[in-house]
């Protein structure tokens, strides 16, 4: 996050940086998705190939490694065998629950948005 922070204190806040910032933090097809299965409570890293099974085991493991880098995920790493892992949301990436509600939001509006164009070119 620090390398990131050079990039951003060069440029005006006119330029869009505070939205580039969340993106970077946020962006990509993984992140959200995750963050939203995070808003209802704490999970195993099996859970999330569950969840989500189009996401490669590899994949997974580097997002929710850049989420816990940025401070927005906790990792609880429990000393048993065979050995168990979760995953939850920090104090900090609390504060993001609004904008991933939102971001569903859209989704399903969009979405229905879609629905009913995709509809109206069939009735033509």
């Amino acid at each position: 996050m620090s390398d990131r922070i050079k990039e951003y204190t060069e440029c005006s806040p006119s330029e869009g940086c505070p939205v580039e910032f969340t993106l970077d933090v946020i962006g990509g097809k993984w992140k959200g998705v995750i963050l939203y299965h995070l808003i209802d409570g704490t999970k195993r890293f099996n859970e999330f190939r569950k969840i989500c099974p189009n996401i490669t085991q590899r994949m997974l493991t580097l997002q929710l490694r850049e989420l816990e880098n940025d401070g927005v995920v906790h990792r609880e790493v429990y000393r048993q065998v065979p050995p168990k892992v979760e995953y939850s949301l920090t104090e900090f990436g609390e504060t993001l629950k609004p904008l991933i509600l939102q971001m569903k939001h859209w989704g399903e509006t969009y979405k229905d948005r879609l629905l009913i164009l995709s509809d109206q070119r069939r009735s033509q």
